[in-house]
């Protein structure tokens, strides 16, 4: 029997995860992003990057891994005395990376401004799915031999991209060779001696991990902390794999010889969730479309059930997903306030094979990114890294209709300008893309990432420049409700009920609806998006085809890009950049998320309409179900959230983000931020504590589940 037994030791983790966590919003204020797993360190990390560009810059592979090496060397070693795992990381990589002056799109900024393209892509980093199997097999030392190889086969004239990756491995070797030594030395100082014990297996471990591959469950789980980490710092890279297909041969093996108990299992895991909140998968299909639920996807959900702190893991449904992993998780959900997003394979798979791939690789998409999933290693997708917002063009169209003479204001003028304007924000976004492919690799690598792909090291090329066979890249669109009931608001009131003129309307939105609030509220009350067969159900899926037909032809280098409607938050800053628009959405309030109808809507209405406008080619348009707890009793419990997912997948629905939470208690914790600092919540594709997030991110929570 064990003093510290595993339960104690995860929940000192998560005590220690809210210590930090407070410290971090008193230090830095609040954040409306992941919760990163990054610990509170007081003391600034000593590092200054060296520059190589007169701009004061770090560009091009060469410099950038001659300064990740000289960060991780500096960078604070940190070993929490109750986890299984030593590492974690305490900021983000600054200074280093981006792109040169002379590189960057100016000739597409006056474009970008126009179509509120803030978010185009352009210099993004990190979100592809790397193929973690290339790393446990090898381990460091391996990927190190592997990086020389290379460099010695293909003998390129300039081998600053070998040079940097080496960079980057040694770096990381060395820093796990200091946390070896920072456990003996903390173990020689330790009184207690299961901790003691538990410091020395760490230096153990890790001091086989700097040159071996793991042999063990807790030796895997200990090098995909230690990619975690150095992830995160780099551009706050995210995607991790299909977490239980990662761990399932290490823990067969570990409990076919006897080595491990599932109470220790659960404490690995959480350990490894402590590290970070790295976007991770379980269930699923296999590429022959049997399901891969295992006892580890059990595990997983449970080690991250009992940790109880923010944590990004995916559930990946399917028509033959084994019925108790899905109810597991809503008990933990209904428990817990949230847990695990819903991967809706009908949806992913269907609309991926659209563009040509096999079902049997569409299989082995896994979730890794907020609203995205990806090929493991194999696919480049710039996923989750633009926001194409559909209300600036629809606000232009509008301004010239109502400039037109009488005779000319109508819906399909009105329509046609609105194309119009889509069509050249789509072609600004296709543009920059291009943009993107041809200058980033020369500015900034995806030296973590490069790793942990197929084809980068072995042909010496960046996962952006040819590293690997697949290229899809993607789009969001956001703002669908907003239009489409703009759209159904006009031509009820204005056009077939003549209540309002087009220079009337034109005013009261110039104006704000000072003075107007009879107005704003005839506007906002027409049958909206969700209503189903309404018109504004009409416009939502005309604009949401108009959409993804517009994004048929690629890009002029020839890139497919894959549409999607996901928001993340962003609803709030893009908002702020906008007049009022017809739905009586004041100016500057947040536009509409996702595909997502505005709040007020039933789930099973929201469901619909959420499965009516999905662009259907792979990407995401994801369904936030915010539900009070109170109301799942009423309505037949947990499993009529079970048939509603299973339902929104048939639909070819492609995510589902669930939360389960007391309307009393969220008030009280939006009221008081503080009064329940352990409260987590999914924000849209993430997690996060409830009171790290602004006021205006709280208020997104509070009126879904209020409506």
């Amino acid at each position: 029997m064990l003093d510290i037994s595993y339960q104690q030791r995860i929940e000192a983790l998560t005590r220690t995860k809210l210590e930090h966590n407070r410290a971090k919003i008193a230090r830095d204020g609040f954040h409306d992003i992941d919760d990163h797993g990054n610990i509170y360190w007081p003391e600034p990390i000593p590092f200054t990057p060296k520059s190589n560009h007169p701009s004061g810059g770090c560009y091009g592979a060469r410099c950038i891994g001659e300064n990740f090496r000289a960060w991780l060397d500096v960078h604070p070693v940190y070993i929490h005395p109750l986890s299984a795992l030593a590492g974690a990381w305490a900021g983000f990589l600054h200074g280093v990376g981006g792109w040169k002056p002379e590189d960057r799109p100016t000739h597409l900024a006056p474009l970008h401004e126009r179509y509120h393209l803030h978010q185009n892509g352009i210099g993004a980093m990190n979100h592809l799915g790397p193929d973690m199997r290339i790393g446990l097999e090898l381990g460091w030392g391996g990927l190190l031999d592997k990086i020389r190889y290379y460099r010695e086969f293909n003998h390129p004239v300039d081998t600053s991209f070998y040079d940097a990756e080496e960079n980057l491995v040694l770096g990381v070797q060395d820093w796990i060779r200091q946390h070896v030594v920072k456990a003996r030395g903390m173990a020689a100082e330790e009184a207690h001696p299961e901790i003691r014990e538990n410091l020395l297996a760490i230096a153990d471990i890790n001091e086989w991990l700097v040159e071996n591959p793991p042999r063990t469950l807790r030796e895997a789980c200990q090098f995909l902390a230690w990619f975690q980490s150095i992830d995160r710092m780099w551009a706050a890279g995210g995607a991790l794999g299909q977490l239980d297909e990662l761990l399932r041969p290490y823990y067969e093996a570990d409990s076919e010889a006897g080595l491990i108990e599932d109470e220790a299992v659960l404490w690995y895991i959480a350990s490894l969730f402590f590290n970070d909140t790295h976007y991770s998968q379980i269930g699923g299909q296999a590429p022959d479309g049997h399901d891969l639920t295992s006892r580890m996807s059990y595990l997983i959900l449970e080690g991250a059930h009992r940790l109880k702190i923010p944590y990004n893991l995916a559930l990946r449904v399917h028509e033959e997903i084994e019925p108790q992993l899905l109810h597991t998780a809503l008990e933990y959900h209904q428990e817990d306030g949230t847990g695990v997003s819903f991967s809706c394979s009908s949806g992913l798979n269907e609309g991926y094979i659209k563009n040509g791939i096999p079902i049997e690789l569409a299989r082995m998409r896994a979730k890794v990114g907020c609203n995205w999933t990806a090929l493991p290693g194999i696919e480049y997708p710039l996923q989750d890294v633009t926001r194409q917002s559909l209300v600036a063009p629809f606000l232009l169209a509008f301004e010239e209709i109502a400039a037109e003479t009488a005779q000319s204001r109508t819906m399909d003028a009105l329509w046609e300008r609105f194309v119009h304007h889509l069509r050249i924000s789509v072609d600004t976004m296709k543009q920059g893309l291009d943009w993107h492919m041809a200058h980033h690799a020369q500015n900034t690598i995806e030296i973590v990432l490069n790793l942990f792909c197929h084809g980068t090291l072995e042909r010496g090329l960046d996962a952006s420049a040819g590293g690997v066979d697949i290229y899809n890249l993607t789009v969001d669109g956001v703002g669908l409700a907003t239009v489409a009931d703009s759209f159904a608001a006009i031509e009820q009131r204005v056009v077939e009920e003549q209540r309002l003129t087009w220079e009337e309307l034109k005013f009261h939105l110039d104006h704000n609806y000072e003075g107007a609030e009879y107005v704003r509220l005839m506007l906002k009350t027409i049958p909206r998006f969700g209503t189903g067969n309404a018109r504004a159900d009409a416009w939502a899926k005309r604009i949401s085809e108009t959409y993804v037909q517009l994004y048929t032809t690629p890009t002029p280098r020839g890139y497919r890009i894959i549409p999607g409607l996901f928001s993340h938050g962003d609803v709030v800053h893009l908002g702020k950049r906008l007049p009022a628009t017809p739905n009586g959405r004041r100016a500057h309030e947040p536009i509409s998320h996702s595909s997502e109808p505005d709040p007020g809507f039933a789930p099973t209405a929201k469901a619909n309409a959420v499965a009516a406008v999905q662009p259907g080619r792979g990407n995401s348009a994801p369904l936030q179900l915010d539900i009070d707890f109170k109301l799942i009793e009423e309505q037949g419990g947990l499993d009529t959230v079970a048939a509603l997912i299973m339902a929104h997948n048939r639909q070819g629905g492609t995510l589902i983000n669930l939360n389960i939470l007391s309307k009393e208690k969220i008030l009280e914790a939006h009221a008081d931020p503080g009064k329940y600092p352990d409260l987590v919540v999914r924000v849209t594709g993430y997690s996060a504590y409830f009171h790290s997030l602004s006021a205006e991110y709280r208020q997104q929570v509070v009126d879904r589940i209020l409506s």
